[in-house]
């Protein structure tokens, strides 16, 4: 969403807004494709997070 954003010169919120809500009306194949890809997202993040949290004490300790 972010690499979107930027691409495309808009905010993070426009992009996610045409992707669930706009993009269906167009295209509902593609759609699905992105709603699975950020809903894998979600699903993942927590995991991302507490993996760079443990990164970052675990250099200040060193």
């Amino acid at each position: 969403v972010r690499q979107a954003a930027g691409v495309f010169g808009v905010s993070k919120s426009t992009v996610h807004k045409d992707v669930t809500e706009r993009l269906p009306k167009i295209n509902p194949l593609v759609a699905k494709k992105v709603r699975d890809i950020l809903e894998t997202n979600k699903a993942e993040r927590h995991i991302r997070g507490g993996k760079a949290t443990k990164l970052k004490y675990t250099a200040s300790r060193e």
